[in-house]
């Protein structure tokens, strides 16, 4: 009874106000998200500060930095948030409000995705906002864990029981080469061919093996790697004039490449499961089910077409 008693004395509004000022980390953002003043912001975040024992936010580099409590509660916010409204909202997520999502992804991720997801909800939904970051896999798991992310887009093999994913698209390994450098490949790549020559790789994390890495190195050992790149978009520039191999997601690169040949590779390659990953505590958010429905929307009809 006496817990009860002390929820009952709390103004629950005010966990309205943590959620926004932990998605925005801005104090005239978060006011405004929630159509309040400057001024009623800032004193709802004192009496919050006054009822958690803890300052919550410190300023740094233009932001309000979240305390260690403040991340602490962003996960269960969260998930008590989404489920207040898929309780108090029959009607689901309104795309009219204000709503900022904030979503990880690589450049390849971006590329597949952004345009036609922008140019859906500029006609839909234009009071959306998209933060978009870039991330190790590793960062990309922890941010969505703790809720600073709302999805992340990626090729994720395993991911903790907290987190959940759901395939948008499969995409394959191609080499890419430029034919004048590559003379003795008149019938396509060969394994001796693949295995002599000098590879550029792309790899986010650097030094990190990537699932390539470990599907090459079990086929024949390690290849002989003169470049490693953290971009995709990039990569295939670099190849005209130089006697590279670059094996790359066939989706990474425009449908006409030339200068340069599109190769299969000489052995088999495992597909690439391009993923979205949530938290499994937000499954039931409106907002969240709108925003993968709008990315499977897009997603879908490039699954459907095999790039040459």
């Amino acid at each position: 009874m006496s817990d009860m008693n002390n929820l009952r004395s709390i103004d629950l509004n005010l966990l309205v106000v943590l959620d926004a000022l932990l998605a925005e980390q801005h104090l005239s953002r978060a006011a405004a998200r929630l159509n309040m003043s400057q001024p009623a912001m800032s004193h709802a975040l004192g009496r919050l500060r006054l009822l958690l024992g803890d300052p919550l936010f410190r300023r740094g580099g233009g932001q309000m930095l979240p305390t260690l409590r403040a991340l602490a509660l962003a996960g269960p916010l969260t998930e008590a948030m989404a489920q207040i409204r898929s309780v108090l909202g029959p009607e689901g997520f309104d795309p009219a409000t204000e709503h900022v999502f904030r979503l990880a992804m690589s450049d390849y991720g971006a590329g597949l995705l952004l345009p036609g997801l922008m140019q859906r909800l500029r006609s839909e939904a234009a009071s959306i906002e998209l933060i978009i970051t870039q991330h190790s896999r590793e960062a990309m798991i922890a941010g969505v864990a703790d809720g600073t992310l709302d999805l992340a887009l990626g090729v994720f093999p395993a991911v903790p029981a907290p987190l959940a994913q759901e395939l948008l698209l499969e995409d394959r390994y191609v080499c890419v080469v430029d034919p004048a450098h590559q003379p003795s490949l008149p019938d396509g790549m060969t394994r001796e061919a693949f295995r002599a020559a000098a590879h550029a790789h792309v790899a986010v994390q650097g030094e990190f093996a990537t699932e390539l890495d470990l599907a090459l190195d079990a086929q024949d050992g390690p290849r002989h790697v003169a470049l490693v790149l953290p971009h995709w978009g990039i990569a295939p520039q670099v190849i005209p004039g130089t006697d590279l191999i670059l094996t790359v997601a066939r989706r990474s690169l425009p449908l006409k490449v030339h200068p340069l040949t599109v190769l299969e590779p000489p052995f088999p390659l495992p597909l690439i499961p391009f993923s979205a990953l949530y938290a499994r505590r937000r499954r039931a958010d409106p907002a969240l089910r709108w925003l993968l429905a709008r990315i499977h929307d897009v997603v879908e009809p490039a699954a459907l077409q095999v790039p040459p």
